[in-house]
């Protein structure tokens, strides 16, 4: 028999990538696409589910070819997806009755502010873990069952969407539910991603009625959950189907969650950072749902097939290497691998501090309507000083995470261990370990996210029997402490938290 693999989708914000593992957890096979990103109004944020699901099957199929590998050799597929970010369907056609709407989007913002008009933030976030934000898809869903155009169902009849939907003709999914019904015909989420849907009761582990009733979403519409590592799998693609194979799809979790999965975090106190679009910091806190009073969410970290939920503190920081896209967009940089080279070419900012509030701030903040703010520049000021701003934003940020983390937990953190495409940055991870103080730990296989969810789908089928198998695999590539340059952090820390408060509430007059 052939050699076994497990593949891993990576459905993320700004493109799809399939990755193939080996036992050991090293990287076999690779590809990636991007897909576009829409932008109809200001702060609104689609894809085209369709593209994301024709790009998905491409970079399958790229991966296998690439590396001479058939489908047969893959003993399961576990999926990973961006967050929050919602599609509806038409479940006889297949088809979307609308453009994805991105957890970027702010559309909802508004609506989101009326529930706290209506006293209602407490109950949401006592079910569900959640602040009342846009960011979740409650109200995504919501504003495409008001807002989706039946005619554009090509249906011979103009139907109403609601009624539709309140049949079971309508089907909600974030976007691994999205793939796993693409790739099995099932639909089925697992249990981190619809904790995330502001819907979900992380305590009774079902869809809440109370909630679904607040933003009319019918229970007809939803999928059903599942463990992110399933042992009797989610189904199997078909054997006509574009693989003409059929391999098990055995495991899910949101990206963050597959992160600290990857990150072999499976104890109570184990926490991991990782620095993508946004960056999303999470502490395991066991069988318990900690309750945050410092702006943190409690989310849902795993679940195992036969085994209690593992809960999760998260704080999710909604622009960090988006902010490194922006100088890009600018043109202050060619690169992202510029901003290491000109970081170091000065000594400070100069006291100049860039909060990258572009959509909003996220924890432990969570203000709306803030944006992205530039403050303590003069004549003087440089490039370079603008581009180490930003790089020393994603450091600050993390250090507001943190201290909110160990205010709620009761966990002193002795080190984080850390991911993403920002952590190649060698100054970033130094300049993280001086500003919170703790040690920084890169592994080895930085593609966290697809190996948690390989790992999870792995699991499932008994291509890995143990997590002791998986900690083996994790291996230190680096490790940053505090130095010299920690010196003086705690006083740029304060005139830190005074250019954050500087960015709130600026876009109460714009009409967003």
């Amino acid at each position: 028999m052939a050699e076994q693999y497990v593949g891993a989708i990576d459905q993320g914000t700004t493109g799809t990538r399939f990755m193939v593992f080996d036992h050991s957890g090293q990287v076999v096979a690779n590809a990636y696409e991007k897909h576009e990103q829409i932008y109809p109004e200001p702060g609104w944020v689609e894809h085209d589910a369709l593209e994301i699901w024709r790009k998905t099957k491409l970079v399958i199929e790229e991966a296998l070819s690439n590396a001479d590998l058939g489908p047969d050799q893959l003993a399961a597929i576990g999926i990973t997806n961006q967050r929050e970010t919602t599609v509806l369907w038409d479940a006889e056609t297949g088809k979307p009755i609308h453009n994805a709407i991105v957890w970027q989007d702010r559309r909802t913002t508004d609506r989101v502010e009326t529930l706290r008009d209506e006293d209602k933030v407490e109950m949401i976030r006592g079910k569900t873990g959640l602040e009342a934000d846009a960011y979740f898809s409650a109200t995504k869903a919501e504003w495409l069952l008001d807002n989706s155009d039946p005619i554009k169902l090509q249906r011979s009849r103009p139907e109403d969407i609601r009624d539709r939907a309140a049949e079971g003709e309508i089907l909600f999914g974030t976007m691994d539910t999205w793939l796993i019904y693409k790739l099995t015909g099932n639909h089925i989420t697992d249990v981190t991603n619809a904790s995330r849907t502001m819907l979900y009761n992380i305590h009774e582990n079902d869809w809440d009625d109370e909630l679904l009733d607040e933003f009319d979403v019918h229970r007809e519409m939803l999928p059903e959950v599942r463990p992110s590592s399933d042992d009797d799998t989610y189904g199997s693609t078909s054997a006509s189907g574009f693989l003409n194979a059929e391999v098990p799809v055995a495991g899910a979790l949101g990206d963050q969650q597959a992160a600290l999965f990857g990150q072999t975090c499976f104890d109570e106190g184990d926490a991991k950072n990782t620095y993508g679009t946004g960056s999303f910091f999470l502490m395991n806190t066991g069988e318990e749902a900690v309750d945050s009073e410092h702006g943190l969410l409690t989310t849902i970290g795993f679940q195992r097939s036969g085994e209690p939920v593992q809960y999760a503190l998260e704080g999710s920081i909604f622009v960090t290497g988006a902010a490194i896209q922006w100088l890009e967009d600018v043109d202050l940089i060619d690169n992202p691998g510029q901003t290491e080279e000109l970081a170091r070419s000065v000594d400070s900012t100069d006291d100049v501090y860039l909060v990258p509030a572009f959509t909003g701030l996220g924890a432990p903040h969570w203000d709306q309507r803030a944006r992205g703010t530039i403050v303590g520049m003069t004549r003087g000021t440089r490039k370079e000083h603008i581009v180490r701003a930003t790089l020393e934003s994603i450091a600050f940020q993390t250090r507001d995470v943190a201290e909110a983390m160990e205010a709620d937990s009761g966990i002193e953190m002795q080190s984080l261990r850390v991911d993403g495409g920002a952590v190649k940055n060698n100054f970033l991870c130094q300049l993280q370990s001086n500003i919170i103080d703790s040690d920084i730990v890169r592994p080895q296989v930085d593609e966290t996210t697809a190996l948690g969810s390989a790992y999870a789908a792995g699991l499932a089928v008994g291509y890995w029997e143990t997590l002791d198998e998986l900690r083996d695999n994790w291996q230190v590539d680096r490790e940053f402490t505090p130095d010299d340059d920690a010196t003086g952090v705690d006083e740029r820390y304060g005139r830190w938290t005074e250019a954050v408060e500087r960015s709130k509430d600026w876009a109460r007059d714009s009409g967003e």
